[in-house]
């Protein structure tokens, strides 16, 4: 049975102000972000919980500076100490630090159960702006400092949260011409790492489906290259189907009923895209073109699906009806594109763009329109979603014989770069949904 995390009590009060009531900045268009100065308090603990409060102030912090919105003010230079969680707190003493929102939690444990709790308030205005209280097992306290800091972010930015959620990837070690690959998944932070597979095959790019939390890829064998479904919850690993033409590894639909493909021709010349449905175990063809059609993704409502193809000489981007009605090229700047995914949101398709040298990461509208590369670099590849289309997770390859890649995600602003720690060399990050 799945654990759940258990919201106990939710207190969100909608505060009418003339104007933003904080500068929270980061349009797509700016390219910088505003970090607002933020105090998160130590939580206040009950008796035997003290290392667990200050884990779980420590991971909200954390994750609010991550995401490129926030300035954590350092501990020691608070002036007051909170030490009664329902006393209203001296925001003279907050102001005199210049910090424009506080946050106040606590943290308790009875048994095998944790409960974390907090406020969030509005330092200049000293209004009471959010707070919740969030219950699960003591196990799970890096996902209750999660849910209290989106819930946070959420208020704040406006934004849909994000920092509850996981990454799969694929975990390499090895000499660099004899890497094992092996499926991993992780928090969204780099915390929590444990392997999936044995390393034994060679992975494709997995990919998260949207409904559940369950995870497609492909393995390559000594034969033939093999479709899984990997349950989460129960460590159950479905064949989906063996491929040996295979090209480009599955992705799930919206619903999580079927998975988009590409399949190479018998004689290697053209590659197509086509659907399987995960009932009846059926393919359908959906392009049929003489050229590498390949990479596809589905747009959120599933109506559409954006893949690569080189059928006008180099690698373009191309939209289609989920039918293969009314296909159409939407990239036409300098260079090759490749990977294309649409984000959850079904504003923009994040791309890779090679070009003089470069793997760019980048990001357009559906039609083609307002193209911007967010980061460049030796080779970056492989972009995916968080699921609230602010942020894109990608790997990134370092050169000689010791390079390998690494994970490293930015804001869609093109702002806020950074390396996403893992415990080696790790490549084809995918995104989970918001975990429930």
């Amino acid at each position: 049975m799945k654990t759940r995390l258990r919201v106990t009590l939710l207190v969100l009060l909608a505060l009418a102000f003339a104007g933003p009531a904080f500068a929270v900045t980061g349009t797509v268009n700016s390219g910088k972000i505003d970090p607002l100065p933020i105090a998160v308090t130590p939580f206040i603990a009950s008796a035997g919980a003290e290392k667990d409060a200050a884990a779980v102030s420590g991971i909200v912090a954390s994750d609010l500076a991550r995401s490129g919105y926030f300035k954590p003010l350092p501990p020691e230079s608070f002036i007051e100490k909170i030490a009664v969680f329902d006393q209203n707190p001296n925001f003279v003493s907050w102001q005199q630090v210049k910090t424009q929102a506080l946050v106040v939690g606590q943290v308790s444990v009875t048994g095998d159960r944790m409960t974390v709790a907090f406020k969030l308030y509005d330092v200049n205005t000293q209004a009471f702006l959010a707070g919740s209280s969030f219950t699960a097992p003591a196990k799970l306290s890096r996902r209750l400092a999660h849910k209290v800091a989106d819930m946070i972010y959420n208020k704040m930015t406006g934004f849909a949260p994000y920092f509850d959620t996981r990454v799969v990837f694929v975990d390499e070690s090895g000499p660099k011409n004899a890497r094992i690959k092996k499926l991993a998944m992780m928090d969204q932070d780099g915390f929590n790492v444990r392997t999936l597979t044995n390393g034994k095959e060679i992975l494709l790019t997995p990919r998260f489906s949207p409904t559940s939390q369950e995870i497609t890829y492909a393995a390559i064998g000594t034969e033939a290259s093999r479709v899984y479904i990997y349950n989460i919850d129960t460590g159950q690993k479905e064949i989906v189907g063996d491929f040996p033409n295979m090209s480009f590894a599955p992705r799930f639909s919206p619903d999580g009923q079927k998975v988009i493909m590409s399949l190479e021709s018998e004689d290697g010349r053209n590659a197509n895209i086509f659907e399987l449905d995960l009932r009846s175990k059926q393919t359908r063809q959906i392009t049929n073109v003489p050229a590498i059609n390949t990479a596809p993704s589905y747009s959120p409502d599933g109506s559409r699906i954006t893949f690569e193809s080189d059928r006008g000489g180099t690698q373009q981007i191309y939209v289609m009806g989920a039918d293969g009605s009314n296909q159409q090229r939407v990239s036409f700047g300098n260079g090759r594109y490749s990977t294309p995914v649409w984000s959850p949101d079904g504003k923009y398709i994040a791309f890779t763009k090679q070009g003089e040298g470069k793997f760019g990461i980048g990001v357009m509208a559906p039609d083609g329109s307002g193209e911007r590369v967010l980061t460049e670099g030796f080779h970056n590849e492989g972009p995916t979603w968080s699921p609230n289309s602010r942020v894109l997770m990608f790997f990134r390859d370092t050169q000689g014989e010791n390079g390998g890649s690494q994970l490293w995600s930015v804001d869609i602003s093109g702002y806020n770069e950074q390396q996403v720690q893992t415990p080696g060399f790790s490549s084809d990050p995918a995104w989970s949904p918001l975990l429930k």
